[in-house]
């Protein structure tokens, strides 16, 4: 199997690097375009905004190799289709948006949807004895978190980078131990891994394409699976006492501290001012670590720093498993409580430049 993870992580690596370079440079007919006039992005130039084409590409011939690599294993789990049918549908509707600027209802029927098809195949967060309180959460969760990372994908390199530190570090933790998830979503995180390593390349500062709703809308169910078989369901919940839920929250809010951190502060902002969360605009985290006199890159090595100690936190809590004293448990739920106040501070005293 080692060989195996080996061999698809540099396919998909050489396979992304390749597809983005040819989209780059076809004649423009060719490309999608977002000019940026409602000002979502930080950046007011025209890129092509199709890096989510590369992710998707690269996926799917992942798929494909996993019925040679691990034949009887994906034919005998639903996980296979119904992963495959979550990612299509997530990817068709962000590119749909970048087409023909769909309305919001259209992304939420979408992501509702996506959260059905996981929970119908079992694949949802157990937090409580109560299912369906447990599929409440998954459904929040799910929307969620496709949103946030839509939110996210503001400037250059930040929303790749904070993706490549939640998907590669719980990629890395399923290959040297046993994580109890399947050897088919740890081929699919390694595989995301390489297409978002490949797609920085082109995505660093000065950008010379950007991922686009369809990208950010494939990160984002990626994300919400990892985050549902890895980081919600890593520890075993015995009795559903409070500790081990406690222990959840925590795991979950260190290895998305950056998006979490982000929308929340967005919101939040935005309540205060009365308008719609949904409307773009450049008040978010990243923003106002530039108006705080940051250059685009570093807001990305910083943020990627900070995603990524949260991570690596939150393997030690996973690593540990029931060996940990949970007195101690609010030393780690200090780091995103931190984290989320300096950023949340910042966007108060810092004005647009």
């Amino acid at each position: 199997m080692q060989i195996n993870i080996l061999i698809a992580f540099i396919v998909s690596l050489l396979t992304g690097l390749f597809l983005n370079n040819f989209l780059i440079k076809r004649p423009l007919k060719f490309l999608v375009k977002k000019a940026n006039n409602s000002a979502i992005r930080f950046s007011t130039q025209s890129k092509p905004i199709f890096g989510g084409v590369g992710f998707y590409v690269v996926f799917i011939i992942l798929i494909i190799s996993a019925l040679f690599i691990l034949q009887n294993e994906v034919y005998q789990t639903s996980e296979y289709i119904s992963i495959v049918l979550i990612v299509t549908l997530s990817f068709i509707m962000g590119l749909a948006d970048d087409l023909i600027s769909t309305p919001p209802s259209f992304k939420f029927i979408v992501q509702f949807l996506c959260a059905f098809i996981f929970i119908f195949n079992g694949i949802y967060i157990q937090i409580s004895p109560y299912e369906w309180y447990n599929y409440i959460i998954t459904v929040l969760w799910v929307v969620g978190i496709m949103n946030s990372i839509n939110m996210l994908d503001n400037m250059d390199a930040v929303t790749a980078l904070t993706s490549l530190s939640i998907i590669g570090g719980a990629a890395l933790f399923g290959v040297v131990f046993d994580s109890g998830i399947s050897n088919f979503i740890v081929l699919v995180l390694i595989s995301t891994s390489a297409a978002l390593i490949s797609f920085i390349f082109y995505n660093w500062h000065p950008a010379k394409m950007y991922m686009g709703d369809n990208g950010s809308q494939f990160l984002g169910a990626i994300l919400a699976l990892v985050g549902i078989v890895f980081y919600w369901n890593a520890v075993p919940i015995e009795d559903f006492q409070y500790g081990y839920n406690l222990k959840q929250i925590i795991i979950v809010a260190c290895a998305f501290i950056v998006p979490l951190s982000d929308t929340t502060t967005v919101t939040i902002n935005r309540l205060l001012r009365k308008k719609s969360p949904f409307v773009g605009g450049r008040d978010h985290t990243t923003h106002h670590l530039f108006y705080l006199g940051l250059s685009v890159r570093w807001i990305g090595i910083v943020l990627f720093l900070i995603n990524s100690i949260g991570v690596a936190l939150s393997l030690y809590l996973i690593n540990t498993g029931g060996r940990l004293n949970y007195n101690y448990l609010w030393f780690f739920a200090a780091y995103p409580i931190i984290v989320f106040l300096l950023l949340y501070i910042n966007t108060k005293i810092t004005k647009q430049k």
